[in-house]
């Protein structure tokens, strides 16, 4: 089965609509596609609806950590799929941060550069 593409705006717009709901659903689908392409790295990205609660146990703090290995996974990956990617996991993490600072957009970019490059390695996972 393909993997499909994915879309920030469709995120943000459903997740408005759906008060959160749909924000879920999509990272809880975005891990198990991400375990998909990364099979055989010796490494598994937890289950979003897992890591959700564990964030409301450590007031938020686990979603950090979560996006941050993310991150560092995708980049990690790209070169078997003949990709290259400069952003990793710190800088998903940064732009968390120190994007709060900006009325909370940074959230939005990080999530923007987690969508693209899981974009480009779905594609190239799809036409293998």
């Amino acid at each position: 089965m393909p993997i499909q593409q994915r879309n920030l705006l469709t995120l943000i717009l459903l997740s408005f609509i759906t008060c959160g709901i749909y924000a879920i659903w999509f990272w809880y689908k975005f891990s198990e596609d991400m375990n998909r392409v990364c099979e055989g790295d010796g490494d598994t990205t937890m289950n979003y609806v897992l890591a959700f609660l564990l964030s409301i146990v450590t007031c938020g703090f686990f979603t950090f950590y979560w996006f941050y290995g993310v991150g560092n996974r995708l980049s990690h990956n790209a070169p078997r799929y003949g990709l290259n990617m400069p952003e990793n996991g710190t800088s998903v993490l940064m732009w968390m941060i120190f994007g709060s600072l900006l009325c909370g957009l940074g959230s939005f970019i990080a999530w923007h550069i987690l969508i693209r490059n899981m974009n480009s390695v779905a594609e190239r996972y799809n036409n293998r």
